[in-house]
């Protein structure tokens, strides 16, 4: 019996990895207006996907303004299924504008291609790389 439930705890720990969704994880930015990047950590917040900037970059890869590091800068994404995401929100600090968005894996997990529209106005966010 003591096997039994050893065998059952071991079994939900190695499970629960499985369990996570494939875009969580570390994330490089393309280059904004103003040629800084910065690296994003998506997880789940609540019901839903958020992403937050955990480190900001300048083009040659030092560190930048860090005011930003911290902000959660996608909200409220679900998945849709088969990689794609949608029904959320991304912040552009270059911008200060918020995009009703949505992503989608590619490149067989390692790319997350990122668009987002404010009334009629879209903006192609490019497609992020995958840090871990």
């Amino acid at each position: 019996m003591k096997n039994s439930l050893v065998a059952a705890v071991f079994g939900v720990i190695l499970a629960v990895p499985a369990l996570a969704d494939p875009v969580f994880g570390t994330w490089k930015t393309i280059p904004d207006d103003n040629g800084n990047y910065g690296h994003i950590q998506v997880k789940q917040c609540g019901d839903t996907i958020c992403g937050e900037l955990i480190a900001s970059f300048e083009g040659d890869g030092s560190a930048a303004d860090p005011r930003h590091v911290g902000k959660n800068i996608i909200w409220n994404m679900t998945s849709k299924g088969n990689g794609k995401y949608g029904g959320g929100k991304i912040w552009a600090p270059d911008r200060d504008k918020t995009y009703s968005s949505k992503m989608e894996l590619v490149d067989g997990g390692n790319g997350l291609k990122v668009k987002g529209c404010v009334a009629i106005i879209c903006r192609d966010g490019g497609t992020w790389t995958r840090v871990n």
